[in-house]
């Protein structure tokens, strides 16, 4: 089966204007205008951690490279991705000598046994999902996101998310046209 591929730039950093692949049908490519935006509220990211979940062809890790992140992970399931995500994090890797680990596996999955924790973590998951509350108490429960670190949800406006999650609360919502990304920390 042949898939177009669409393209997506990077919006800033290191890899600014850098033009990278989106499997077509299968991806909901987070909008550039609110990953930029997302990414100018968040700063500077050298030698921050990042954790993309339900990353799709790996633009926000990448982003989170290009704007200095030094460890960078992401997790997708859907296997039709795979070589378009690690054609553009091997071009990433080259450019930017940083290693970008995948995980190819249900992100539920990848919570429950995840051993790590990061600065940053990016859920992305697509618009009908409806596990975002447990997915992120999950997280909290597992303690992957560092003291002091934001977990950052993209998600449509009719999914409403409590300001109180585990552990957790909101410190900020951006509404993008019907997308909004809630911030949450400790």
């Amino acid at each position: 089966m042949h898939h177009k591929v669409w393209k997506m730039r990077i919006t800033g950093g290191k890899l600014k204007g850098r033009i990278i692949k989106c499997p077509d049908g299968v991806i909901r490519p987070a909008m550039d205008r609110m990953r930029e935006s997302v990414f100018a509220i968040l700063g500077d990211l050298t030698g921050k951690s990042w954790l993309d979940l339900f990353s799709g062809s790996g633009t926000i890790a990448i982003e989170a490279v290009s704007r200095g992140a030094s460890s960078v992970e992401l997790c997708e399931k859907d296997r039709i991705k795979v070589n378009t995500v690690l054609e553009n994090v091997y071009v990433t890797e080259k450019e930017c000598g940083v290693k970008i680990q995948c995980h190819f596996m249900p992100v539920e999955y990848f919570i429950k046994r995840c051993k790590s924790q990061f600065d940053y973590i990016f859920f992305d998951p697509p618009f009908p999902y409806k596990f975002h509350e447990q997915l992120i108490a999950e997280a909290d429960r597992r303690n992957i996101l560092k003291d002091g670190g934001t977990i950052l949800v993209h998600r449509p406006e009719e999914h409403f998310m409590p300001d109180e999650i585990g552990r957790l609360h909101r410190t900020d919502k951006r509404v993008y046209g019907r997308s909004i990304v809630d911030f949450y920390k400790y």
